[in-house]
C-alpha cells in the first residue's frame, strides 16, 4: 500500500473512532461490559431480578446495602428510613440494619410485581392470580380490595407495574391483555391505553402518560385523548438498545431513569440503567455486569447516606 494511501485510511479511522465516541455513551451497549461503566452520579435503590436482590448503591456505584429479595421487581424507600420491596410471592419492609420488620405473604400459586407505600403507613400490593388489588395495614389487616380485569388466566402473565394515582385510581400494567388500564377504587375500568407488553406507567402532571413496553422495547407516551406525543424506539438511542423496558423514575427535570432489563437472551448485553433528556440525549448509564444481572425496579434517592456497613 502506497503511503498516501496508509495516511488517508489511518485519518478515515481516527475521524470515524472520534464521531462513534461522540455519539455513544462510554461502551458499545452491545457487548457485555468487560469493566463496570457508571456515568449516572445517582444514588439509587435497585430492584435485581435476576440476582434475587434488592441493592442501595451510592453515587459511585458502589453497593452499600443489600437484602436477598427472590423475584423482585420494586423497591421503595420510606420516610424513616426503610426499604420497602417486592419478593414475588410477598412484600417486605426491612431496616437499614437488615431486619425485616413487616411481611405479607400471598397465598401458593399467587405472584406479586408491585407495591407502593400510601399514606398512614399503608402498602398497596398487586396481587396476580385472584387479580386483585388491595391496600394492607401496619398490622397485616386488608383495609380495600379492587377486583380487576383480564383476559390472561396465567399468573406470571397478569401484571407488572401498578400505581396508585393522586385521584384514587390505579394504574395497571396487564402485560399479557397488551394494555394499560386504569381502574377506579370499585374496580371500573376508566380507560385503556392499548400498548402491546405494558409492563406500566406513569401518570405526567399534564395528564399525559409514560408508558414502559416491556417487550416491545420502546417507551410511549401519550396524552389523554391517546395521542402519541413522544416515543423511543428500539434502537433510536446510539449505544443503547432497548431491550426489555421495565421500571421507570420520571425526575423533577423532565429526565427519565429506565430499568433496562436484560432477560430474555439479552443479559448484559446493554446497559442495565439509563438516564435519558425530554430530547433524547443519555446523560447518564449504569453497565455493571460484576455487580447486577436484571434490575426492574428503580428509585432514586436524595443523597447518597450509607445504609448499612
Amino acid at each position: 500500500m502506497k503511503a498516501a494511501n496508509r495516511m488517508t485510511l489511518a485519518l478515515a479511522v481516527a475521524v470515524g473512532t472520534a464521531l462513534l465516541a461522540a455519539n455513544l455513551p462510554a461502551r458499545a451497549a452491545d457487548k457485555p461490559a468487560k469493566e463496570p461503566v457508571l456515568t449516572i452520579n445517582r444514588a439509587m435503590l435497585l430492584a435485581d431480578y435476576g440476582m434475587g436482590k434488592v441493592f442501595r448503591i451510592n453515587k459511585a456505584g458502589k453497593i452499600i446495602w443489600e437484602m436477598p429479595a427472590p423475584g423482585t421487581q420494586e423497591v421503595w424507600m420510606l420516610a424513616d428510613g426503610n426499604v420497602l420491596y417486592t419478593c414475588k410471592k410477598g412484600v417486605r419492609i426491612a431496616t437499614p440494619d437488615r431486619k425485616v420488620v413487616w411481611e405479607y405473604k400471598t397465598a401458593k400459586g399467587n405472584e406479586i410485581h408491585s407495591c407502593q407505600p400510601l399514606p398512614g403507613g399503608k402498602v398497596m400490593i398487586a396481587e396476580s392470580g385472584p387479580m386483585r388489588i388491595i391496600e394492607v395495614d401496619h398490622a397485616g389487616k386488608i383495609t380495600r380490595q379492587v377486583k380487576l380485569t383480564t383476559k390472561c388466566k396465567r399468573t406470571h402473565g397478569q401484571m407488572r407495574g401498578v400505581r396508585k394515582l393522586k385521584n384514587g385510581n390505579y394504574l395497571v400494567g396487564q402485560y399479557s391483555d397488551g394494555v394499560l388500564r386504569e381502574y377506579d377504587q370499585a374496580g371500573k375500568i376508566v380507560r385503556d391505553i392499548s400498548q402491546k407488553m405494558a409492563f406500566g406507567g406513569i401518570r405526567r402532571a399534564n395528564g399525559n402518560t409514560i408508558v414502559a413496553t416491556g417487550d416491545s422495547h420502546q417507551i410511549v407516551e401519550v396524552d389523554p385523548a391517546g395521542k402519541v406525543v413522544w416515543k423511543i424506539t428500539e434502537n433510536e438511542l446510539p449505544g443503547i438498545p432497548l431491550r426489555f423496558v421495565g421500571g421507570m423514575c420520571l425526575l423533577p427535570n423532565g429526565n427519565l431513569i429506565v430499568a433496562n432489563w436484560g432477560g430474555h437472551g439479552h443479559v448484559g448485553q446493554q446497559p442495565q440503567i439509563f438516564e435519558v433528556t425530554r430530547d433524547k440525549k443519555v446523560v447518564g448509564i449504569i453497565h455493571d455486569d460484576k455487580q447486577f444481572k436484571t434490575v426492574s425496579g428503580i428509585f432514586v434517592l436524595a443523597d447518597d447516606d450509607k445504609a448499612g456497613k
